[in-house]
């Protein structure tokens, strides 16, 4: 366990979150404002990819349990690169799990867990400019508006927010 809050559990991803990280990252409404649906078939190496990241670097993407149905319900942490000073916070939920608060829940955790990582200085995050409700999630967490940023995976520019944890 990474993280509890009143409604969900944060935890390193397993090898058995495949088939509800269809209804996630395997999507296309879901995933439409990213980069688009992930193919099936490459679930269980991402999820390999950050349970090893986790390990290595104490940081990654986790699944979002909802406690009252133990269902995995979203994703949300932290893609890391090649450091741990700077790193992205993104989440991703399922449509059933939208309009409830549960995003702002989860990603407010995983900004705690971040400030409690003595490492990490910064967090930054992007989200598809017609997104408003991540938009207010990052606004509500206090994250900084940077400016608008263009990136190579959604081909577009999006707005670019950073969180000083420090």
């Amino acid at each position: 366990m990474v993280k509890e809050t009143e409604r969900l559990f944060i935890r390193v991803l397993e090898a058995g979150d495949v088939k509800p990280l269809k209804r996630i990252w395997g999507d296309e409404e879901v995933m439409g404002l990213c980069a688009g649906a992930t193919a099936h078939e490459k679930l269980p190496k991402i999820v390999e990819y950050y349970v090893k990241c986790h390990d290595e670097k104490g940081l990654s993407v986790y699944a979002v349990v909802e406690k009252a149905s133990g269902i995995v319900i979203g994703t949300a942490g932290f893609n890391v690169e090649n450091t741990i000073e700077k790193v992205e916070l993104i989440y991703h939920f399922a449509k059933q799990s939208w309009g409830k608060g549960l995003a702002y829940e989860a990603v407010s955790a995983c900004v705690e867990v971040a400030k409690a990582n003595n490492v990490v200085k910064c967090l930054y995050a992007s989200a598809d400019p017609t997104n408003l409700s991540s938009l207010r999630i990052l606004e509500k967490l206090g994250f900084k508006y940077i400016g608008m940023k263009w990136f190579d995976d959604t081909n577009q520019e999006e707005p670019y927010y950073e969180l000083d944890v420090r």
